[in-house]
């Protein structure tokens, strides 16, 4: 009873962190409003500003913001997404998070499988040299090929049970150095785990690597209070290898049916090109096992570990 009560009481929690993000991330010009010249402690809008905004009390609002009113019309909702100019996915954000406040929504799953299915660890050796990896929904390295692993340069010095994209963004000292747009990319990471965080708060495999990341890197925590949840999405990736040097490649995500919350990333290279040449070198960098493909994943991790 005890966890339920506050599992509930996180839900209510996060619709206001969320509205309170978006009101001190949105400034007053951005919605029109005269600012005069005397000083403002608030950043971004005050809370009876975007109470009128949005044709509502600052005493609801308030409410709203403090997790004190869990049950806000769609009408409210949808008055508060045009105040904040909210787009799309951010507005279907704001539902979701309403939507399991006011207990409308399913009770979450448990926490999702790490085990990859046969068949997809088949498919990353037929794509070989495309780069190409599975990852959880926090962004675990749940299977890969040769290239998808080294693509991330040091990750594969670390215990498999530690290999996190977000991990490595942000605790890795090499990150940095591969991704020549490494706040472009942390942004991108943090909004991700951010939209899934929103949703279900509570989960293990979320609290922890938020917790670690939270307690170890300023840049995360700084990233995480803006509550951005939609990342920005480039179809190319540089990155600095320090073993085969600059290559650019065309990157492609998709969700894995029938799966936990899996996705699949394959990167390419027009053939021919410098680039997929590096991406040819970048293939042969890491001990091939011996045995039938549906056994790589599990061989190159007890070499590994």
């Amino acid at each position: 009873m005890a966890s339920e009560q506050s599992s509930r009481r996180s839900a209510d929690m996060e619709l206001g962190r969320f509205l309170h993000a978006r009101r001190t991330q949105t400034s007053p010009d951005q919605v029109g409003l005269t600012v005069g010249t005397g000083l403002r402690r608030t950043p971004g809008l005050r809370r009876e500003e975007l109470a009128t905004l949005a044709g509502i009390s600052i005493d609801y609002y308030v409410r709203l913001e403090r997790g004190k009113e869990t049950r806000p019309s769609p009408s409210v909702l949808d008055a508060l997404a045009r105040a904040l100019h909210l787009d799309e996915a951010e507005h279907q954000h704001l539902r979701e998070l309403a939507a399991r406040a006011a207990r409308y929504a399913p009770e979450p799953p448990p926490p999702p499988s790490r085990t990859v299915r046969p068949h997809l660890k088949l498919i990353l050796e037929t794509m070989r040299p495309n780069p190409a990896y599975v990852i959880s929904r926090s962004m675990d390295l749940l299977a890969w090929n040769p290239g998808g692993l080294a693509l991330y340069a040091g990750l594969a010095d670390w215990p498999t049970t530690q290999r996190n994209l977000a991990r490595y963004l942000f605790l890795h000292p090499t990150a940095r150095t591969v991704f020549p747009d490494w706040e472009y990319q942390v942004r991108g990471c943090v909004a991700r785990l951010r939209a899934v965080a929103g949703t279900d708060p509570d989960a293990p495999d979320l609290t922890s690597l938020v917790g670690e990341l939270l307690l170890k890197s300023p840049d995360f925590a700084k990233l995480w209070e803006r509550y951005d949840v939609v990342g920005r999405k480039k179809t190319q990736k540089t990155f600095h290898h320090p073993q085969v040097g600059i290559l650019t490649l065309s990157s492609q995500s998709m969700h894995l049916e029938e799966t936990p919350g899996q996705r699949l990333s394959v990167y390419t290279a027009e053939p021919g090109t410098p680039d997929h040449d590096a991406m040819l070198l970048l293939d042969m960098t890491v001990p091939q096992p011996t045995g039938h493909p549906d056994t790589w994943t599990e061989q190159h991790r007890r070499t590994q570990s």
